[in-house]
């Protein structure tokens, strides 16, 4: 039905555009205080007998129950159940997209469950394995993105076609993070396309299923066809201000309002160092041995 297929785009639309702007926030404070991404500054919390409450993740505690809910949702939208194949001679496959949807908040739930066994099972928190699996979650959701749009013409071909163009960029992002993960640059790509992806989810729900005049686009008016893009445009524009604001204002609030703020690195963090340090003084820590040979060369009365 119509209303299911419009709540397939639009709440995971939503929970992505909400991880967009929660990320922005967490960024904006690291840049500002030139804090570390991986291993951010917090008050003391240690204490007490809730000690252990602050130590969860609760970022793999929502992808776990987001995936969930959205996975029961996907399957009690369906009147007869996920069947996959049919009872006729010979069986055919059934409900190909629901089956698509299925598997990638299955996807989501599993990237939830990794999360919470590196930061909270594991004895020390393994960075690669979260960043790998949100890679590899990924480029499978790249591969059913580019299947799921197999029978699609117009106007739906349009609007898949540009969240793959989302999705392909932001795999790029992701691919290169492994190897840069506490990189501001990448992150801020990261989280503008998480943005993207989200609002244009949403978009799309309403441009398939609940159009705001009432009638539905024309796949054979090549004017409903251009203004897709056009509307993609508007997203890019708006998100890229919305960063740009909220970086503004975290900015301004906390120069402002918060003056006495010290944050302390946290101790889980194996390093703290400036993401943009001077070339010339990874040289100087790189090659002390060459200091050492002109000192030797120097005549003992020198001072």
């Amino acid at each position: 039905n119509s209303m299911g297929k419009f709540n397939g785009h639009f709440y995971p639309g939503l929970y992505l555009y909400s991880y967009g702007l929660y990320q922005t926030i967490v960024i904006s404070k690291a840049i500002i205080f030139n804090d570390s991404l991986l291993y951010p500054s917090c008050p003391s919390r240690n204490k007490g007998r809730w000690a252990m409450l602050w130590k969860i993740s609760y970022g793999g505690v929502l992808k776990m129950a987001t995936g969930s809910i959205l996975t029961a949702y996907v399957v009690i939208c369906l009147d007869d159940g996920m069947v996959l194949m049919s009872k006729q001679v010979p069986p055919r496959f059934m409900y190909p997209k629901e089956w698509q949807h299925l598997t990638m908040f299955i996807l989501l739930t599993l990237l939830g469950c990794v999360d919470v066994i590196s930061k909270n099972l594991l004895p020390q928190r393994c960075v690669v394995l979260e960043k790998s699996t949100l890679v590899l979650t990924f480029y499978v959701l790249l591969l059913l993105l580019v299947s799921h749009i197999q029978a699609s013409v117009g106007v739906e071909l349009q609007v898949h076609s540009l969240l793959i163009l989302v999705v392909f960029l932001l795999m790029l992002v992701l691919t290169a993070e492994l190897w840069a993960p506490n990189m501001f640059h990448l992150r801020l790509i990261e989280t503008f396309l998480f943005l993207m992806m989200g609002s244009w989810l949403m978009q799309a729900g309403f441009i398939l299923y609940k159009p705001v005049t009432g009638y539905p686009w024309q796949d054979d008016d090549m004017s409903d066809i251009i203004f897709v893009t056009t509307f993609f445009c508007w997203h890019i524009m708006i998100n890229a201000s919305c960063q740009l604001g909220i970086y503004g204002f975290s900015s301004f609030w906390y120069r402002c309002f918060c003056p006495g703020v010290k944050l302390t690195v946290s101790k889980e963090a194996p390093y703290h160092a400036s993401p943009l340090r001077p070339l010339y003084k990874l040289l100087q820590e790189v090659e002390p041995s060459e200091k050492d040979d002109q000192a030797l060369l120097l005549p003992t009365s020198s001072p």
